[in-house]
């Protein structure tokens, strides 16, 4: 088992909560998040399982710190390839197409994010989701800057727009972890995705 196979790289220096975090998510990836165990994190990490309990306080902390971690790597690229698109339906198209990217090059960050999460009753009931909060206001953001061009409708409230586009990347992404990345191709499906989107946002015409 290789506890670096599917995790962006995050430098040289990075450490043993990196390791151990890169170890949870191969873990949780293949076991499931009740089946893994400390110990098998431990292992694929290469350290001891007290090791855990000085940078998490249990299985439930680790995974949402993973998910923070990870969700602060798709922020950032988000942000790199939003950068040189110009106009809403072009940044608009680059989120969805470079979220699908993501998912592509990391399925284990995939099902981690689209699957084991919610087997997790603190993050579902108790964690305010930080990081996922600020990817909902960047999306908010590029419809509202579509609204104020006149590219995009102007009467649906841009967080519910924002977060309705997230339900539909989810599920598709929860069909493509299922299938095991096999049954279609994510990153074509980003671009139908993105006609689907901006043909119910766009800026009604002529009415």
């Amino acid at each position: 088992m290789t506890a670096h196979s599917d995790t962006p790289a995050r430098g040289p220096g990075s450490g043993k909560r990196e390791r151990i975090l890169a170890a949870a998510e191969e873990v949780f990836a293949a076991r499931g998040f009740f089946q893994a165990r400390v110990s098998e994190i431990a292992k694929a990490a290469g350290v001891a399982d007290g090791t855990i309990y000085l940078y998490f306080k249990s299985k439930d902390d680790l995974l949402i710190s993973l998910f923070e971690d990870r969700m602060e790597l798709v922020n950032n690229e988000l942000e790199t390839a939003l950068e040189g698109a110009e106009g809403a339906p072009a940044k608009l198209r680059c989120f969805i197409r470079a979220y699908c990217d993501l998912a592509s090059r990391h399925p284990n960050t995939a099902e981690v994010i689209t699957i084991e999460l919610r087997q997790s009753s603190k993050f579902m009931k108790e964690y305010d989701n930080p990081r996922f909060a600020d990817f909902l206001r960047r999306l908010a953001s590029i419809i509202e800057q579509g609204q104020q061009e006149g590219t995009l409708h102007s009467e649906i409230p841009a967080p519910i727009a924002a977060r309705s586009l997230f339900g539909a990347l989810d599920e598709l992404l929860l069909a493509w972890v299922l299938g095991g990345g096999e049954k279609f191709d994510i990153v074509r499906a980003a671009d139908w995705v993105g006609d689907m989107i901006l043909k119910g946002l766009e800026a009604r015409r002529n009415q």
